[in-house]
């Protein structure tokens, strides 16, 4: 047995999850390694400065300090050991006062109480037909705000149910998949009370089953709040060319916090909307070109005229209600018309429909593949004035059926994608990544990759894809190393000189996420 126990220390860290899965701005928490963490103490990576962890004296326990000005959102850890990495893990930073489950809480006559109405639970269901349930004193006139993170970013195999219940055992409101399969609901407290907040889950893959589903790794965050809950803005993106007017939207906002300038930084990608006083938060895309917000009316009989390219944001307001752009197309120039918001966390099922100046319709596309967000090229066959119509597929709407519409040239473009996040090279003997090349739009250009962040020691030899041939699609990195041990991220970065981009390869990790921060580990 103590053999065995050693050659399992001697493997890489298999961490399944973190539990809890995520902690509050300025808070320590001790956190459990779900899974094989390998040889003890183990070392631990995370993707930003701002959230420290480091190896406790029990086997499994880490203690994890977040900053107490770090931006929320998710962070990425991986455990890690001379033998190699576990997959990154998602770890949330919140702004809310955290607290744990505590079982039994099943039943509604012995729910959790909870310490107060403004809060996060990290929880399980820990065991199939596993009910959580939490009691939460409000007020009438409140607005509670009830929110589970599991599935969509997580990664918890879990499909879940959210009640809120009456004193007397009435359902008052229920919710399961409003973003993605995770649900939110808002509610309405009629009278004073002490109410009932529930949750259990489904599988997220369905099976034979017609019970509950539970688990080790059915973790969740349950934010409950009757204080302010960002939930989206209008524009949903941000034009480097200048400051933005956001509009913000969600439940119990101050009317002061409603509205908020916002200046793109320099050479950043994103921006960060949040507040301390706030439950969640956005992260918003600066895009090269202008960020314009519908304006109603601008039904199918009215079209808001448009200047191409641009980035639009919008929202399906009601049943039935469709946006109408007018765009100028010139004839043989392609372009690219992506919509995003159920990848936004938002429940419309976009259509979109393009038209002619004689109400022809030219293309109309609900879904992209497997992605419910549609996404269509077209090249105008003459020059003139076309209509593009979104709607919902079912023409439901409401105040959370936002969009963010990108109307730009579809231009030649590469990505870069490798099979594995991590990577384990061995003294002496040569180790191949494969690289696979996306070339959109028949690019032609030359492509060079590299490595960033090899130590010394390890070399890679030169790689370069060319539009015809064996290295158009694929290449294949070989690296070597002449010393080590090492462990730490690395990046593959292809350049082209000719075009003057570049770009990042990037892996897929948890809940359908991609990174480009890879693991390389050396060993002799």
């Amino acid at each position: 047995m103590a053999l065995l126990a050693h050659l399992a220390d001697a493997a890489p860290p298999d961490v399944k999850f973190l539990f809890p899965a995520g902690a509050a701005r300025g808070a320590t928490v001790e956190v459990t390694a779900g899974g094989n963490p390998g040889e003890w103490p183990a070392q631990v990576w995370v993707n930003r400065p701002d959230v420290s962890i480091v190896a406790g004296a029990e086997k499994g326990k880490f203690s994890v300090t977040v900053a107490p000005d770090a931006v929320p959102g998710l962070r990425w850890v991986r455990v890690y050991n001379a033998e190699g990495a576990s997959a990154p893990l998602p770890f949330a930073v919140g702004t809310l006062p955290e607290t744990s489950e505590q079982e039994p809480n099943d039943s509604p006559k012995k729910p959790q109480t909870l310490p107060s109405s403004t809060c996060l639970v990290n929880g399980r269901l820990e065991k199939r037909g596993d009910v959580d349930t939490y009691a939460v004193s409000l007020v009438k006139g409140q607005t509670l705000v009830a929110a589970v993170t599991a599935n969509e970013v997580l990664g918890s195999p879990m499909d879940a149910v959210l009640q809120v219940v009456s004193p007397r055992g009435s359902v008052l409101v229920q919710s399961d998949d409003e973003r993605g399969l995770d649900p939110l609901l808002p509610f309405n407290v009629p009278a004073d009370g002490v109410y009932l907040v529930r949750l259990f889950a489904f599988p997220a893959t369905p099976d034979a089953s017609i019970s509950f589903a539970g688990g080790e790794t059915f973790i969740y965050r349950l934010t409950v709040t009757t204080g302010a809950f960002i939930d989206g803005s209008l524009p949903l993106a941000i034009s480097r060319e200048g400051q933005a007017e956001l509009e913000v939207f969600g439940w119990n906002l101050a009317d002061a916090d409603q509205r908020r300038a916002i200046v793109p930084p320099a050479d950043a990608t994103h921006v960060d909307v949040f507040s301390p006083q706030w439950a969640d938060a956005l992260t918003l895309p600066i895009v090269p070109h202008r960020s314009l917000v519908e304006a109603e009316p601008n039904d199918v009989a009215h079209p808001l005229p448009v200047e191409l390219p641009a980035t639009l944001s919008g929202r399906i307001g009601g049943p039935g209600d469709k946006d109408a752009f007018r765009l100028h197309l010139i004839k043989g120039q392609p372009w690219q018309f992506t919509i995003e918001s159920r990848s936004l966390g938002y429940p419309l099922d976009a259509v979109q429909e393009l038209f002619d100046a004689s109400g022809k319709s030219l293309v109309r596309a609900d879904d992209s593949g497997k992605d419910a967000d549609p996404s269509v090229k077209y090249t105008a066959p003459a020059d003139g004035d076309y209509t593009l119509v979104v709607s919902d597929l079912y023409e439901h709407g409401g105040p959370r059926y936002f969009y963010r519409l990108t109307i730009a040239p579809l231009e030649a473009e590469f990505t870069l994608s490798v099979p594995q996040h991590a990577y384990v090279l061995t003294v002496g003997k040569p180790l191949e990544i494969p690289v696979t090349i996306d070339r959109r739009q028949n690019f032609d250009r030359e492509i060079e990759l590299e490595v960033l962040g090899l130590p010394e020691g390890v070399t890679v030899a030169p790689v370069k894809s060319v539009a015809k041939g064996d290295t158009a699609k694929t290449v294949k990195l070989v690296l070597t190393a002449t010393s080590g041990p090492f462990s730490g991220p690395i990046r593959i970065l292809g350049k082209s000189s000719e075009a003057g981009r570049s770009r990042l390869a990037e892996a897929l990790v948890v809940a359908g996420a991609r990174l480009s921060e890879l693991w390389l580990t050396v060993t002799k």
